[in-house]
């Protein structure tokens, strides 16, 4: 299994490490559940943020994939509105790569479990991939520093693909999330990975873990 764990959508900027673990004829599986209560409420407005041809997200992950030769039609997103927890899971079981978007990871974990898809995203032996919260939300236990969105540090649950150790992602030398850095390896005695923003990200291949761009460890 490989998981991979990114800053921002940008993976076509890196090409080179990661061309290794996508094929064009890979089928991605999109768990679009990391979306604002208050800006998506339903079937119309889900539409506008991953709607095929038209939501903002949805370019921003096909885009991404095409260096790596996948196609527009190989991808399915997990629509919140319309799916049913049998056709959610039907998505991830044919799926080659995982994808899970950026956003709220805690609405994401939430949405995840209402629709009870722990256990076969668990069951996924490919690629697992995401970004900001696509990427926290594959560690069993992950930290957010404070910003407009969580007002306070925090720990939460993740899904628990990825053990042993922490991650910061947006770094921009904020001093709350110097503080952070500080903080978690203290408190949880396991290293953390920090990626700059657009810089970088980790890849996580049977446990042992390869650093991809500008990214420190403490």
């Amino acid at each position: 299994m490989v998981n991979i764990l990114f800053d921002c959508p940008n993976i076509d900027d890196f090409y080179d490490e990661l061309k290794e673990y996508f094929s064009p004829g890979d089928k991605v599986a999109v768990v679009a559940f990391s979306f604002y209560d208050d800006y998506v409420k339903d079937e119309a407005s889900w539409e506008t943020v991953y709607g095929k041809g038209v939501g903002r997200c949805y370019f921003e992950t096909v885009d991404s994939f095409k260096p790596f030769g996948i196609p527009e039609d190989n991808f399915s997103f997990i629509n919140y509105f319309t799916d049913t927890k049998e056709s959610a899971r039907d998505k991830i079981k044919n799926a080659d790569v995982i994808y899970f978007t950026g956003g709220l990871p805690d609405r994401m974990m939430d949405r995840i479990e209402e629709f009870d898809l722990v256990d076969v995203l668990m069951a996924h032996k490919g690629v697992v991939i995401g970004y900001s919260a696509g990427a926290v939300i594959q560690m069993r236990e992950y930290h957010l520093s404070p910003d407009d969105d969580y007002p306070e540090f925090g720990y939460y649950r993740g899904i628990p693909y990825v053990d042993g150790f922490y991650l910061e992602v947006h770094y921009e030398h904020k001093p709350w999330q110097d503080e952070s850095i500080k903080r978690v390896p203290l408190e949880r005695g396991k290293p953390l990975y920090v990626l700059h923003t657009r810089e970088g990200g980790i890849i996580v291949k049977d446990g042992k873990i390869k650093t991809v761009g500008h990214v420190d460890m403490y």
